[in-house]
């Protein structure tokens, strides 16, 4: 079932993220979760982040940058206040998971990709 879920993952990625870069949000709020939960990624839990340092990291995957921070934020994935965000929801992947035989060179290379 797990499989399953992971090749659903895969597949959404790849229909909706070409060459690292977002192509188009999915419609589906289940696709568009499993998008937002792979953008999510580039932020570590804990760390605090400037809109600036926010809007560089979501430039590498689109230009609308407003767009990304806002879905990031209503979905939870992202938390802010006077200016500054957090990380606040999304997976994060296991140590089990980055020794898996999975390539985590590439934008698409997390666990959570597969």
């Amino acid at each position: 079932m797990e499989r399953d879920h992971s090749r659903n993952e895969e597949r959404v990625l790849r229909t909706f993220v070409s060459g690292g870069r977002l192509v188009a949000m999915p419609t589906a709020h289940a696709k568009r979760l499993v998008v937002l939960d792979r953008i999510v990624q580039d932020f570590e839990p804990g760390e605090r982040f400037t809109e600036d340092a926010v809007n560089t990291r979501l430039r590498r995957w689109h230009d609308d940058v407003a767009m990304l921070r806002r879905w990031l934020v209503d979905v939870g994935f992202l938390d802010r206040d006077h200016g500054v965000y957090w990380r606040s929801g999304g997976t994060v992947p296991t140590d089990a998971d980055e020794t898996a035989g999975v390539d985590t060179s590439g934008r698409l290379g997390s666990p959570r990709d597969r």
